[in-house]
């Protein structure tokens, strides 16, 4: 009998833990960068939604919103800001369920978790908007996502009871931004243009205008000892 129990303790200990790497999941972003980059933007990030869920926060999302402009979005070149990029998460739902086989676990002392059986699911549900502002407070386009998410509770192959639920949220607001990226990609190159646009218009530099520069040489000085053209007389 304690030898069981002993089991138990150890598989509940185990499925604490969890198996696969929480840190590698949770901000992971796929290499996806668009062919013509926006230039560089100021970041605002409303996840509010997330204060109220058992899983994620909101510096969550600010951090793996970062981590898709930096990698994907933006061009990480620029030093001067053309406008700026805000998420907002207008919807977010996360649903634990297998409750029942979790009940089944314990009563067996967790005797089917050694056996790589599921112990609970948890499934998050996300609604995302991404907006693109001109310097000038113009809202350039809108875009919307939605994305859902499946994590498995288990050992082995799953993830640790804790952080599940924190996982269930970031992976659906990741998918949310999978939804978007080819949304913006299509719009990337008309966006960057207007973007720049907005920031420059009105401040026109003589060098850079067709056909004049500013570097072209000084005349050279008049020859003093030149004979100044003489005018004939008409007579009139």
């Amino acid at each position: 009998m304690k030898r069981l129990v002993r089991i138990s303790l150890f598989s509940l200990l185990l499925l604490s833990v969890g198996c696969r790497s929480m840190n590698k999941a949770l901000f992971a972003i796929p290499a996806a960068p668009l062919a013509t980059r926006l230039p560089l933007l100021d970041v605002g990030v409303d996840a509010n939604v997330f204060q109220a869920s058992a899983g994620a926060n909101p510096e969550d999302a600010q951090k793996l919103f970062r981590l898709e402009l930096e990698r994907n979005l933006m061009d990480a070149k620029d030093t001067t800001t053309y406008g700026s990029v805000k998420l907002q998460l207008t919807k977010s739902d996360l649903q634990r369920t297998g409750r029942g086989l979790h009940i089944f676990q314990l009563a067996t002392l967790m005797t089917p978790t050694i056996l790589g059986i599921p112990a609970e699911f948890f499934h998050g549900n996300v609604q995302a908007e991404v907006q693109i502002i001109d310097v000038k407070g113009n809202v350039l386009a809108t875009y919307t996502g939605k994305g859902k998410s499946n994590i498995t509770v288990a050992m082995y192959y799953g993830y640790s009871q804790k952080g599940s639920p924190r996982l269930a949220d970031v992976q659906a607001l990741r998918e949310a931004l999978n939804e978007i990226r080819p949304q913006l990609a299509a719009d990337a190159a008309a966006l960057r243009e207007q973007l720049i646009l907005a920031k420059t218009a009105g401040v026109v530099t003589v060098g850079e205008l067709p056909g004049i520069s500013t570097d072209a040489p000084e005349p050279a000085p008049a020859d003093s000892t030149a004979t100044p053209a003489v005018t004939p007389d008409t007579g009139k």
